[in-house]
């Protein structure tokens, strides 16, 4: 299994700290999440309803009616290699660093994997896909529209492919090729759960053409996504005043996170709106420093960095400052 933030029964069982204990900054979520009401009892009794509340709300949040509700963006990545025709010969460009888990799936179906650094450039020649991360995580690099747009057009004249994974694109100012939706070559990843906090609903969104969007709903089989999940999402998703305080204190946050790291000589060489990351030599004992302080946070081995997300209380804050304070070299 690929690594990945947030297992802290793994963090407590390996430091011998109790879970109840530990202040999670692991994974880029929003540690503020939108407040789900109670749902209907028929969203937890009767099937999935595809009544297109969900699809409705989704369509004017992201800017596009070629969407497909998928039970989190996951689900997609893992889905996409096979429903794109991608097997042994395709060489697929990947971006390093970057989620591990779009290098993990296309080589686990024959692919050959080819880094491309999260900044670009990128040499196209011999690709059958592309697959970027906007901004990047861990890196929070943005890409401009233009390059983009410039890739798919190149990639899908050839039968190519563009795969954009926008998991951290919600907070302001990050470009995205919403004209472009559902153009041949062209596949989006959205997800409801970091910017909206809801993780554990499990519901992202795939824009692409038509015909792979039909073989992804295929190959995800009926009720991929619960009743619970559409539920929370439709309401999440219409709530633009929400949305609009959240970006304004997300970005506040990480400005905060980012003075608490320079003050205690770790400057962030990286970042984006839900965290902030640090490129650094003391990454492996900077987390053994922090996890000894049941802080938990997301180390990287290539390059060695750190990425941690923000604290949610002014209790969470304080703790977080007193520890770097502790292990400021």
């Amino acid at each position: 299994m690929t690594a990945h933030g947030g297992d802290i029964a793994a963090a407590a069982r390996r430091w011998g700290i109790p879970a109840d204990q530990w202040l999670d900054l692991s994974t880029g979520i929003n540690p503020v999440p939108w407040p789900v009401p109670p749902p209907p009892t028929s969203a937890w009794h009767r099937l999935p309803d595809d009544d297109g509340r969900l699809e409705t709300a989704a369509a004017d949040y992201y800017g596009t009616e070629l969407l497909l509700a998928v039970p989190g963006s996951q689900a997609a990545i893992q889905a996409l290699p096979a429903v794109l025709g991608a097997g042994p010969g395709w060489r697929v460009g990947v971006t390093h660093p970057g989620y591990a888990e779009h290098a993990a799936t296309w080589s686990a179906a024959g692919c050959e994997i080819v880094p491309v650094p999260p900044e670009g450039p990128v040499d196209l020649a011999g690709l059958d896909a592309l697959v970027v991360i906007q901004p990047n995580n861990p890196t929070g690099v943005p890409l401009a529209e233009e390059r983009l747009s410039a890739w798919r057009t190149e990639l899908a004249a050839r039968g190519g492919w563009l795969v954009v994974d926008a998991a951290f694109a919600d907070t302001a100012g990050t470009p995205m090729l919403i004209e472009e939706a559902g153009a041949p070559g062209l596949v989006v990843l959205r997800s409801v759960g970091k910017f909206f906090g809801l993780a554990g609903i499990r519901l992202g969104f795939v824009l692409a053409p038509p015909a792979v969007r039909r073989a992804l709903a295929a190959r995800l089989g009926p009720w991929s996504v619960s009743g619970p999940a559409r539920w929370a999402g439709a309401g999440a998703l219409a709530d633009t005043a929400w949305q609009a305080r959240t970006r304004e204190r997300l970005a506040a946050d990480s400005a905060r996170l980012a003075g608490l790291l320079e003050r205690a000589g770790l400057p962030p060489t990286g970042g984006a709106p839900l965290f902030q990351y640090v490129e650094t030599e003391r990454a492996p004992a900077l987390e053994e420093a922090l996890a000894r302080r049941a802080i938990r946070v997301r180390r990287f081995d290539d390059p060695p960095a750190l990425r941690l997300g923000l604290p949610a209380g002014e209790a969470d804050w304080q703790r977080l400052a007193t520890a770097l304070e502790e292990i400021a070299p």
